[in-house]
C-alpha cells in the first residue's frame, strides 16, 4: 500500500459516521489482539473528532436571524425550542 503524505479530502460526515460505526461494532465484538484495539480505538476516536467538528460547522451555519430593535442577529437554531412552541 502506498503511503499517502499529501493532505487528506475532507470526508462527508456521513462516511465518517459509517466507519466510526464499524469501528465501535468490531471492538464490541471483542476478541481481538491487544495491539489491534488500540488501531481501532485511536481510529475511532479520530472519526469522532471529525463527526464532532463537522457538527459544530454545521451548527455555526444553521443560525436563525431574527429582528432585534432594527437589527439582525444571529441565533443559534434550537429545534426542541420550535418544536415545544
Amino acid at each position: 500500500m502506498a503511503e499517502n503524505t499529501g493532505p487528506q479530502p475532507v470526508r462527508s460526515f456521513e462516511a465518517s459516521l459509517e466507519d466510526l460505526e464499524k469501528v465501535v461494532k468490531e471492538l464490541e465484538g471483542g476478541d481481538l489482539p491487544l495491539e489491534r484495539s488500540l488501531e481501532l480505538f485511536e481510529r475511532g476516536m479520530s472519526l469522532s473528532g471529525e463527526c464532532r467538528k463537522q457538527l459544530e460547522a454545521a451548527e455555526t451555519r444553521v443560525e436563525i436571524l431574527l429582528r432585534k430593535e432594527g437589527k439582525i442577529a444571529a441565533e443559534p437554531f434550537r429545534p426542541e425550542e420550535t418544536e415545544k412552541a
